[in-house]
């Protein structure tokens, strides 16, 4: 990141005013969240109703996009300062980010997941990678609209190369991790699915933080809006009860008679989808 403050540029970048401990955190809450959503999509998996399953869908995608991504990142900004000028928020434009983070998610695992009737007429080939660029499109709109929330004194602007590359890892990084994941009810598999996509989170967020720049106006009026600390203790909170619903949801879930086996899952559900195609026609 570069700093421009009256036309002089400061080379350092302060992504770690807190202690580098920020961005380990931000690793282990990335982790954890894309751990618990992604139990939740093999939970998915198990149940041949419709509503069960995108029931199971939409509380892997809160835990994946509100606390893998949107709270990930907002841990990350934490650290983030720029010199001669405070750092606000803007309230509607980060909630607006969480929105789109957990809406996309869902599309992507909607789709990755053959939930949705046109996906149903891909090859499992086709809706992995598709839901996994989807689901990788919704990490990068969601850090760069929460990036749009900043209000400085002055105005950022950003690297259009950083920005392609930090595109291309989280949509490489987030149908890598769909495609390892589609190997089902192995716990090794979820683990490392989890901490590749919590490693594209993360490496999207600082390297898109390498191709910003602030234009510090010192003559401008102070910023308006919420500080980080206020925005994260409550993201704090949303978060663990985000993470303890499906988490209890996923103690107490029954052995269903419709559970499938490992092998049996995907022909399944591709023999489903292709009867409510045929129904729809």
């Amino acid at each position: 990141m570069q700093y421009l403050d009256t036309g002089d540029r400061m080379p350092h970048a302060q992504h770690f005013t807190m202690g580098l401990w920020v961005p380990y955190l931000a690793f282990v809450t990335a982790a954890v969240g894309c751990y618990v959503g992604l139990c939740c999509v093999q939970q998915s998996r198990k149940y041949l109703t419709p509503a069960a399953g995108v029931c199971w869908l939409m509380m892997a995608a809160l835990s994946i996009g509100g606390v893998g991504i949107w709270l990930m990142h907002f841990i990350g900004m934490s650290g983030f300062s720029v010199p001669t000028s405070p750092v606000r928020y803007d309230l509607g434009a980060t909630l607006f980010s969480v929105v789109l983070a957990v809406g996309a998610t869902l599309f992507g695992l909607l789709i990755s997941d053959a939930r949705l009737s046109a996906a149903r007429r891909l090859p499992r080939s086709v809706s992995l990678t598709v839901g996994g660029i989807v689901m990788g499109t919704a990490i990068v709109l969601m850090h760069y609209s929460g990036m749009a929330a900043i209000r400085i004194r002055g105005t950022i602007d950003h690297d259009p190369r950083m920005v392609a590359v930090s595109a291309a890892i989280g949509i490489v990084g987030s149908v890598a991790a769909m495609w390892m994941f589609d190997v089902p009810g192995k716990l090794h598999v979820r683990v490392a699915s989890s901490l590749l996509l919590a490693c594209g989170v993360v490496a999207l967020h600082y390297t898109g933080m390498v191709g910003m720049s602030a234009h510090v106006d010192l003559d401008a009026s102070a910023p308006e809006g919420m500080t980080v600390p206020s925005l994260l203790f409550p993201a704090f909170g949303i978060g663990i009860v985000l993470l303890a619903v499906p988490i209890v949801a996923l103690l107490l879930a029954p052995e269903s008679d419709r559970e499938l086996d490992d092998r049996g899952q995907l022909n399944d559900l591709s023999r489903v989808g292709k009867a409510s195609t045929e129904a729809d026609q």
